[in-house]
């Protein structure tokens, strides 16, 4: 590597700001933050962006009384909720928090950058990946796309 580190940006969305900007003001809002993460991709900083379904279609799960019990929404009843997360590779939290400050989400989001643990990662065994019609066992890294049939 690079001498980089991988950070999680988790974006918590205030709805309410979203949803009070003009039409035309959304559009150029999106267009701004497209075209942030543009330079981020460009530089080398961005790695992966996943943009969350609404709050309000989420389900909570919680392990309680010696059983799981499932809530509809999200965790907590905030006006704030994760709206999303962008993977980042920065030198240092600094570098980071300097990066994610200048993003245009900032302004209707708050962002929450943590390092990713990847000594916890490296102790993780990765999956094995088995194929669908018939639990062959497919090979860990796959270079080419695999016929669902195997």
């Amino acid at each position: 590597e690079n001498g980089t580190m991988k950070f999680l940006c988790l974006s918590y969305l205030d709805e309410t700001k979203f949803e009070k900007l003009s039409e035309s003001e959304r559009q150029s809002f999106v267009k701004a933050c497209s075209a942030y993460d543009d330079i981020l991709r460009k530089s080398g900083h961005f790695m992966r962006l996943e943009a969350l379904d609404g709050a309000r279609n989420a389900k909570t799960l919680r392990y309680q009384n010696e059983k799981v019990s499932i809530t509809d929404g999200p965790f907590a009843e905030t006006k704030e909720q994760i709206g999303g997360i962008l993977l980042l590779d920065a030198r240092d939290l600094k570098h980071a928090t300097d990066l994610m400050a200048k993003h245009p989400g900032i302004r209707v989001a708050t962002f929450e950058i943590r390092a990713l643990d990847e000594e916890s990662k490296a102790k993780v065994k990765p999956a094995k990946l088995r194929c669908p019609s018939d639990g062959t066992q497919l090979p860990a890294k796959i270079s080419k796309p695999v016929n669902v049939g195997c």
